[in-house]
């Protein structure tokens, strides 16, 4: 219920309860005959509150609109299914979307106007899940003040982020998924019998960047720290597809690439596509007799796919933090903000609590099991792996010897970093 439905309930309800009072027992037969629903409600001041407070509960639609397919186990899946969570938490909401929301597979249409479907559905809120949805969120967020705004992943609430455009009916939710990458590249480390891991990455950004550069910086850290290795003779590469997922004959084959590695030498793929192309190829290849593995990304459930040759996969879940947006904006305490989240280091898989966990795969040995433990651990009492010395791809100091990243910096990750193979930029 808008805050303009609920005062007019409220001043309605509050009038009628000074009129009874102030009239004798007549009056009050009277206006009891006269408003029949009124007498339903009983008397304003013991059920006024919960009463709006019902009807606020149990009148709340949001919608998602999601870039790829929401059965995809990934990252539309993680959305849809925090949406399901939504609607077991708070009684009374409902969830509807639009899934696909690209310009491949939705020529000609925006993700503006799919919110505008939405919103004439019903919608209070409205979810772009996807950073190519950054500008139709701005242009929708300041077209409809009064509907809420959840831009996932997008920075143009940061204050002291470098986009900030002021917008009281958004907020921008993303998790630090920075450590469940540094968890993905130790995990595939540790596994490695080759010393070569290969990312495939969907297209090239800012967030891209960090993330693929995270799982490298726990790949040499575990390969140094844990497998005792020199990190010399440990090859981390990067290729891109294009996208967030397959679009045959506009994006690079993720199949193929996925091959072109495991045919070259790699043993162990890490995604950071939407979908599940990787493990599907790493299967494929090890029921063949060659050694390979994959790390899914995004979605709880990816090692399902292939659960012999998945060493686990670092996922979101997005089910608290938009809860907890929602109900904010149920309640009218919204405000609007940009987070970042932390997993929580009690337990990172808790779904009650956590935004970034790590499910481990049937193909983790047990000893590198416990040592992604001992890992966890150690990010959890404060191993910050974003310190220096660090360079740029180029060989550009990034970070000096003992300084320590701001998350301007992290988040705005100009380059890949020194010790990477793959582009850094789509114009390379």
């Amino acid at each position: 219920m808008s805050t303009k439905k609920f005062f007019k309930v409220f001043v309605s309800l509050l009038v009628a309860s000074l009129l009874l009072a102030a009239c004798g027992p007549a009056a009050t037969e009277e206006a009891a005959a006269a408003e029949p629903a009124m007498e339903e409600a009983a008397p304003a001041e013991e059920v006024a509150e919960p009463a709006a407070e019902e009807a606020a509960s149990t009148d709340f639609v949001f919608g998602i609109l999601m870039v790829g397919v929401y059965n995809n186990k990934g990252w539309d899946q993680a959305h849809y299914d925090a949406g399901l969570y939504i609607e077991d938490q708070i009684p009374g909401t409902s969830m509807i979307y639009i899934d696909k929301v690209n310009t491949a597979d939705r020529p000609g249409t925006t993700a503006a106007q799919l919110a505008e479907e939405l919103v004439s559905k019903g919608a209070n809120l409205i979810i772009f899940n996807s950073d190519d949805m950054k500008d139709s969120a701005t242009e929708f967020a300041v077209n409809h003040p009064d509907v809420y705004v959840i831009y996932s992943t997008g920075d143009t609430q940061w204050a002291e982020g470098a986009n900030y455009q002021e917008l009281a009916n958004m907020k921008n939710i993303m998790g630090r998924m920075e450590y469940g990458k540094m968890i993905a590249g130790c995990a595939a480390a540790l596994t490695s019998e080759t010393g070569k891991i290969g990312f495939l990455g969907p297209l090239i950004n800012e967030e891209t960047r960090r993330l693929a550069a995270s799982a490298y910086l726990g790949a040499e850290y575990c390969w140094q720290n844990y497998a005792g290795k020199d990190p010399a003779d440990l090859t981390f590469e990067v290729n891109w597809i294009g996208f967030w997922f397959n679009i045959p004959g506009v994006t690079s084959d993720p199949s193929q690439v996925t091959d072109d590695f495991f045919n070259s030498g790699y043993d162990v793929v890490i995604s950071g596509i939407d979908t599940t192309e990787a493990l599907v190829e790493a299967k494929k290849f090890a029921d063949g007799g060659q050694t390979a593995y994959a790390i899914p990304y995004d979605y709880e459930g990816a090692c399902e796919q292939a659960p012999e040759v998945c060493l686990g996969v670092p996922y979101f879940n997005w089910g608290p933090s938009y809860k907890q947006a929602i109900q904010e904006a149920i309640d009218g305490t919204w405000t609007n903000s940009w987070e970042w989240l932390d997993p929580d280091w009690t337990d990172i898989n808790n779904k009650d609590t956590s935004m970034i966990g790590f499910k481990k795969g049937d193909a983790l040995s047990a000893e590198n099991s416990a040592t992604i433990d001992a890992f966890i651990a150690e990010l959890a009492g404060g191993l910050n792996l974003w310190t220096g010395p660090l360079n740029l791809q180029d060989g550009t100091e990034y970070l000096a010897d003992g300084e320590v990243a701001t998350d301007y910096q992290i988040w705005y990750l100009p380059q890949l970093l020194e010790g990477m193979i793959g582009l850094s930029s789509a114009a390379e």
